[in-house]
């Protein structure tokens, strides 16, 4: 009989099994715990995903791989202890308050998806100003060994917090666990814009300082409204510069500027925006702005694609900049409210013209909106006050259209007798007027004294936020142009669809012009001035075509308008003004001897001298 052995190898097999059990339990037991705190810290800031967080507990440990640590550190220096960590992985990290919901990538450290929660695109869509790829954020440099770095290809490690009220997750690029450079980010609740902050630690001693830092930020403009090619003419990047001086950029198809101590750079996507704000002004920056609409008639994703490069200094060896980031709507009341010369985003016109209506519409239209029932009702309010406190003016044109008018017969007669001379034509035209207290300028200064309003009208409804998705009529978007027919074609200039607000205002503007520029085409046209017949036809026509496609708010303004104004003027003709009276009046003022004012004085004796050369030369 054979005797049993002890099998020492039996032994260690039994051992290995039992202390890998062991391994095993612990582990599990170890796990569990992880799993536990990020729970409790995802209940504390309101964020979905509990995969965001796990790596939050788990990133102090070592580097797992030494094998992958030395790869790393080979091809990225200090740097490659960043994607040795667990945190090397694609996930993301979201926060959110009542107004904006944030995802933040673990590589590259930037917002993957920025979305407004309380808006909608024209096909019901959410409004995202970040998503899929279409934003990018980098700061290229170089290390004392010679290691390029793109902070957009490394892997940060995400830490969420919560301050008070606001949620806080600050994303780490390391180089040790006491080493790394953060980006920072702090949302508070109910607003648009966030504290970001880029800052660097121990990294002075790792960062090239004799090289250049350069930080890139790019970001493709999604389409949100229903109308391309008016979104994207609204569609362009503003930089505020040089101690308040605010510029654009993208009015062509490939526009390039630089600009020196910038404070804030902003994508404007027509009624949404994405700004990036400084506290310490960038020396220098280069800006780029691209239309990617190719055709207006095909339906597209992006309207314009916006890049900024910035240089950034070292403070110490380190980095430090204390910055902001707002995602939201262009609306002027928001941005205002920041005190950040923000509201300069928003294009309500230059000069007299943005003065007009930062001071006085936005202010009467809020008021307006405020307690009438629809916004478009406030817009034909608003119309109708504009149109009377301009009623003086109106009346002072109109008067002086009637003195020429009863001129007429008088200034024909002298067309007919000097037909052969047109400086003695001219000379003998101003001279009449002048006798009779009548004159062509009289009627247009009045005419150009309404022009800095109507401009800034002009202005303000395609930039009234308020206006956006809100119906009126048959107008489902006082943004956007309204569609009472659809074409099942495509017209260059006008568009596959028919605009009825455009419409109804081409038909006021054309009997305006009939009561204005009609009754005084019957005078023989002089040389060198516009066919007023042709005007006559090409300002409704102008305004048939090209404001098929502007927002259906702003043609509902130009059709009340003008529907006004003529209202006025006829009360103005029939009631106020007396054309007998005015005939009575000029022929005592031809009676009177007439002072000259000295440049009409001095306009007659240049005349005179000029006919004088004239005869001597014959």
């Amino acid at each position: 009989m054979e005797e049993k052995k002890f099998d020492v190898q039996s032994l260690i097999g039994f051992l290995l099994i039992g202390a890998i059990l062991l391994w095993m339990l612990y582990n599990n037991s170890f796990e569990d715990n992880t799993e536990e705190n990020p729970k409790i810290a995802t209940e504390q800031i309101d964020a979905p995903a509990n995969e965001d967080f796990e790596q939050n507990d788990i990133s102090n440990n070592t580097p797992q791989d030494s094998a992958a640590v030395a790869a790393s550190r080979k091809k990225l220096g200090e740097f490659g202890y960043s994607s040795s960590l667990a945190s090397a992985t694609n996930n993301t990290t979201t926060i959110s308050n009542d107004v904006l919901e944030l995802k933040i990538d673990n590589k590259g450290g930037y917002i993957s998806e920025a979305r407004l929660v309380k808006f909608k695109t024209y096909d019901s869509i959410p409004v995202y100003t970040i998503k899929d790829g279409n934003a990018s954020f980098n700061i290229n440099f170089t290390t004392r060994d010679g290691k390029v770095i793109n902070t957009q290809d490394m892997y940060f490690e995400p830490t969420v917090t919560q301050s008070g009220e606001n949620k806080v997750i600050s994303m780490k690029l390391k180089v040790s666990p006491d080493e790394f450079l953060e980006y920072r980010y702090v949302l508070k609740p109910g607003e648009y814009m966030m504290d970001f902050t880029v800052r660097s630690q121990g990294l002075n001693g790792v960062i090239n300082g004799s090289s250049q830092i350069v930080m890139d930020w790019k970001l493709k403009g999604y389409r949100h409204s229903k109308s391309i090619p008016y979104e994207n003419r609204y569609t362009e990047l503003s930089y505020e510069h040089n101690d308040g001086d605010d510029s654009d950029v993208g009015k062509g198809k490939l526009d390039e500027e630089d600009a020196e101590d910038v404070t804030y750079i902003a994508y404007k996507q027509h009624f949404f925006s994405s700004i990036l704000l400084t506290d310490t002004p960038f020396e220098r920056a280069d800006f780029i702005s691209k239309d990617l609409v190719e055709d207006e008639d095909i339906d597209t994703v992006y309207t314009k694609e916006f890049s900024s490069s910035v240089p950034l200094a070292l403070k110490g060896g380190e980095l430090n900049y204390n910055m902001n980031w707002y995602y939201g709507p262009t609306d002027y009341k928001i941005l205002n409210d920041y005190d950040r010369n923000l509201d300069e985003v928003v294009p309500l016109g230059w000069g007299i013209f943005g003065w007009i209506n930062k001071n006085i519409f936005i202010p009467f239209f809020a008021f307006l909106s405020g307690f009438l029932p629809s916004y478009g009702i406030a817009i034909i309010v608003m119309t109708i006050v504009v149109r009377l406190v301009l009623s003086p003016v109106t009346y002072k044109s109109y008067l002086s259209q009637a003195k020429m008018k009863i001129l007429r017969p008088e200034i024909n007669e002298i067309n007919e007798k000097y037909k052969d001379n047109p400086m003695k034509k001219q000379q003998e035209t101003m001279k009449l007027q002048s006798k009779a207290g009548a004159s062509p300028l009289s009627g247009c200064l009045p005419a150009l004294m309404q022009i800095p309003v109507f401009y800034a009208l002009f202005q303000f409804f395609p930039s009234a936020f308020q206006l956006r998705q809100k119906g009126f009529l048959w107008a489902d978007d006082l943004s956007s142009y309204d569609t009472i027919a659809q074409l099942p074609f495509n017209i260059p200039f006008y568009g596959d669809h028919v605009s009825l607000f455009p419409i109804l205002a081409s038909i006021a503007i054309f009997v305006y012009m009939m009561m204005t520029t009609g009754q005084n085409m019957q005078n023989a046209q002089q040389p060198g001035m516009p066919n007023m017949k042709f005007l006559m036809y090409l300002s409704p026509l102008m305004m048939l075509i090209f404001f098929n496609n502007y927002a259906s708010g702003l043609s509902l303004y130009y059709f009340t308008s003008n529907l006004i104004t003529i209202g006025i003027m006829l009360v103005i003709k029939y009631v106020i003004v007396d054309e007998e009276k005015i005939h009575a009046k000029i022929q005592a003022n031809k009676k009177k001897p007439k002072k000259q004012g000295k440049f009409a004085r001095k306009m007659q004796e240049m005349m005179e001298q000029a006919e004088q050369q004239k005869n001597a030369k014959k």
